[in-house]
């Protein structure tokens, strides 16, 4: 039973699989967008129960009414993500022969079904307060919810890389510096999406309302402190960071003679994606958090986590590869 299990399993390159993975890969950036765009308009309250809406899956009026309509088209596209990651942690359980892909299936299903767990009880729990804080302890959990959201990227972007036609057919000797930069890159992301997360659901967007200067006067410092603009400044001063990292990976990548004219592209795009955070950022504060800005902000980020863990995860192709030849 066993061997015949293992003998349906290969590394070949499997065209409907990686479809299938990265139709997943689009798919969660749709429920990103509507998730951002639930919290910037404040609609993760438009109904007050859960799993249902309203006690109904088809609750009446959500088509009419934007706030009903941002919270349960979350909702729904959230199930379809779920929905969607089953399929390919089973499909990748069956037919892949590389137990770490394997592993990478069932980890992404189980964030989804924490993401899940964490998304309904911060519905149950909106009105449970905690002493000493102003948040209750459902909107506290609104921010392990986006922060959970960005490794659920990070995973299922691993596992399409993986199962890409570049990863399984050849090697991508790039330097270890490379390499290197490109995990710096990841850990300040992730970073500054956690501090992003805090500041968002914290209610701090605007703690410091100009921008570039953090005065009207134009001081780069502020005038007074709280928590809420501590949250604010360091948003920025880890753009400002982050900016440089992004930008030196980008050049290594142009410059590394291993790297693919993919990559190159790819470290393009990068850097591309860098400028328009960085204006829509801008407009943030200059629009007063435009839902729409606000939103697109958010999910440009994404966007960016997403397609910097693709470049790193190329990178590092040969060494993963070379450390799990055995399995």
């Amino acid at each position: 039973m066993t061997s015949s299990k293992t003998s349906r399993r290969s590394t070949a390159y499997r065209p409907a699989l990686a479809w299938f993975a990265a139709i997943g890969g689009a798919w969660v950036f749709v429920l990103v967008t509507l998730g951002a765009f639930t919290t910037t308009i404040g609609a993760g309250m438009a109904f007050t129960d859960w799993p249902l809406s309203n006690g109904s899956i088809n609750p009446e009026g959500w088509l009419e009414n934007i706030a009903m309509f941002a919270e349960h088209s979350h909702r729904l596209s959230g199930t379809l993500m779920g929905l969607i990651t089953i399929a390919l942690a089973v499909w990748l359980h069956k037919c892949d022969a590389r137990s770490w892909m394997r592993r990478l299936g069932w980890f992404a299903l189980s964030i989804v079904i924490i993401q899940g767990i964490i998304g309904g009880k911060r519905v149950l729990f909106d009105t449970m307060s905690v002493p000493g804080f102003e948040m209750s302890f459902g909107q506290m959990l609104r921010i392990p919810h986006g922060i959970l959201a960005q490794l659920y990227i990070c995973i299922l972007i691993f596992i399409v890389a993986g199962l890409s036609r570049p990863w399984i057919e050849r090697r991508i000797p790039v330097s270890a510096a490379t390499r290197r930069i490109g995990a710096i890159s990841i850990g300040l992301l992730l970073l500054q999406l956690t501090i992003a997360a805090t500041m968002r659901h914290n209610y701090a967007g605007l703690a410091i309302p100009t921008f570039p200067a953090s005065t009207p006067e134009g001081n780069w410092l502020p005038a007074t402190w709280d928590y809420r603009v501590t949250l604010n400044f360091a948003h920025r001063i880890m753009a400002v960071v982050l900016s440089i990292s992004l930008v030196w990976f980008a050049i290594k990548l142009w410059t590394d003679r291993g790297a693919s004219l993919l990559m190159r592209c790819g470290a393009s795009l990068m850097v591309g994606l860098l400028g328009f955070q960085i204006l829509l950022g801008a407009h943030v504060i200059w629009q007063f958090r435009g839902p729409h800005v606000t939103t697109g902000h958010v999910v440009c980020g994404a966007f960016l986590l997403a397609t910097t863990f693709w470049l790193t995860c190329l990178a590092y192709r040969d060494v993963i590869a070379a450390k799990t030849s055995s399995t």
